[in-house]
């Protein structure tokens, strides 16, 4: 059976739950955020006000996930997109579900008129960044920062 892409349903609260541990925890290996912060967003972004995600899917289990949030471009004065994360649990990355998750969000981002569509990956996540680019993405000309509050 192929690799399906689609929105997020309500119905994908647990399994999603499971997916989002597995990217946060095991493969970043930063602290979990609690179940009910997660399921708190996921429900967030069910109603798109705030961003969009989508789960990639193969034979009725979740095998990846994709998010994007919504901000605005003073540069352009228009909505753009940002992917925070695009997911694929490891027996499937280096695969179709990583590639259609990535068109999926960029087709999304066309559909619904956004300038473009923006993202970060780590430094050391040298596999994303050859996905990326094999994709067509360019790396940025801007300086990433942030702080903590």
């Amino acid at each position: 059976m192929t690799i399906h892409i689609r929105e997020t349903q309500s119905n994908d609260l647990k399994p999603l739950t499971a997916l989002m541990y597995e990217y946060v925890v095991g493969f970043y290996n930063n602290p979990w955020p609690g179940d009910q912060a997660i399921q708190l967003l996921i429900n967030n972004l069910l109603h798109q006000q705030i961003g969009a995600q989508f789960v990639a899917e193969k034979d009725g289990k979740l095998i990846g996930f994709a998010t994007l949030f919504f901000t605005y471009s003073t540069m352009k004065a228009e909505r753009v997109t940002i992917m925070n994360d695009l997911f694929v649990t490891e027996a499937f990355r280096e695969g179709e579900a990583e590639a259609k998750l990535f068109a999926h969000c960029q087709q999304y981002t066309h559909e619904h008129g956004c300038a473009y569509m923006s993202w970060i990956t780590a430094v050391t996540n040298e596999r994303a960044q050859q996905l990326f680019e094999k994709l067509g993405a360019k790396r940025g000309d801007w300086v990433n920062y942030s702080i903590t509050s």
